[in-house]
């Protein structure tokens, strides 16, 4: 018997993986020192939710979540990231994608659900104070870098007012299955189908919460009449929903792709800062490009003028900070 344990580059997040493979067949083992119980307990028990209703996520083959171990099921590595990077019409590709995404959207969502071994596991709801919490990222991690300490209280004090009134505008209730992480990296291709990886984050909230991840994703650059076209393809395969309220619709889908855009640049921040992970600095530039396009909303007026005042183009642009 032939046995081969290789360690896969890591994502942003602190788990540790590698993927064993014995006689041409391989697993995924997953290892993590921090938050043992919501990433590996949390994770597997929503991936036999998604499972049971019919969505490809990865099987639990083993588990010690006391020790922070656990042994799933290896998708392979062909993210969607390395399919529509070689795309020129990738229009196709994305339409699959979305197509998962209402699927996903479709299961009535539960705030109970059981693990491998049948123990209680919640998911929580999307509410204001996850938003703040998220955004806070970018107070924290994020304008520390630029500025010195009294300015960061004063312009987070600042931006903090008008997103907490941003936050309070959202149409749509809380009510579906949000991965929070659905984006071309996390999604894999296995033959003709798509897998779902990653989703130990996941909560009940906006359905424009996912859609504003795989369309403003800072992993890969997309055009705007790609990110249009992308939208209006959602929005037809959703018109039952949102037939009489598109454009509350379409104001949900900017203040959430703003937000997540603080969130993304505060962790990729932090990612620098305590974890010494220097390659993320270069999507930063990139994710503050992808909140200007939305930030172009009249909501957002008060927002783009306090974030223009204060965060120059010189300042977005830069990707490595002493």
């Amino acid at each position: 018997m032939k046995s081969k344990i290789t360690e896969i580059v890591a994502d942003a997040s602190f788990r540790k993986l590698y993927r064993i493979t014995l006689n041409k067949k391989s697993k995924i083992l997953v290892l993590t020192k921090r938050n043992k119980h919501r990433n590996l307990f949390v994770y597997s028990a929503v991936n036999k939710f998604l499972r049971s209703n019919n969505i490809l996520a990865p099987k639990l083959l083993e588990h010690n979540f006391k020790k922070g171990r656990i042994i799933i099921e290896d998708f392979g590595d062909m993210s969607f990231y390395k399919v529509l990077i070689k795309q020129k019409n990738k229009f196709k590709t994305y339409k699959q994608l979305i197509d998962l995404l209402i699927k996903i959207q479709k299961i009535k969502p539960k705030y109970i659900i059981r693990n491998i071994n049948n123990k209680f596991c919640r998911i929580n709801k999307y509410s204001n104070k996850y938003l703040h919490k998220e955004s806070n990222l970018f107070f924290d991690w994020y304008l520390p870098l630029i500025f010195n300490k009294e300015k960061t209280i004063v312009v987070k004090k600042k931006i903090e007012k008008i997103l907490s009134k941003l936050y309070k505008k959202l149409n749509f209730s809380n009510s579906h299955f949000v991965h929070r992480d659905y984006h071309v990296e996390n999604l894999i291709k296995i033959g003709n189908k798509v897998g779902v990886i990653d989703s130990q984050d996941a909560l009940i909230g906006n359905a424009a919460y996912d859609l504003a991840s795989i369309i403003d994703d800072v992993r890969l650059k997309t055009s705007k009449k790609l990110k249009d076209k992308i939208y209006k393809y959602y929005l037809k395969k959703t018109l039952k929903i949102y037939k009489n309220n598109q454009q509350k619709f379409k104001e949900d889908f900017n203040i959430l792709s703003v937000q997540r855009s603080l969130k993304i640049i505060g962790i990729f921040s932090r990612l620098y800062k305590k974890d010494k992970k220097t390659k993320y600095l270069k999507l930063i530039p990139y994710a503050w490009r992808l909140m200007e396009f939305r930030l172009k909303d009249k909501i957002f007026l008060d927002l783009k003028k306090i974030l223009d005042c204060e965060i120059n183009k010189e300042i977005r642009k830069r990707n490595i900070f002493k």
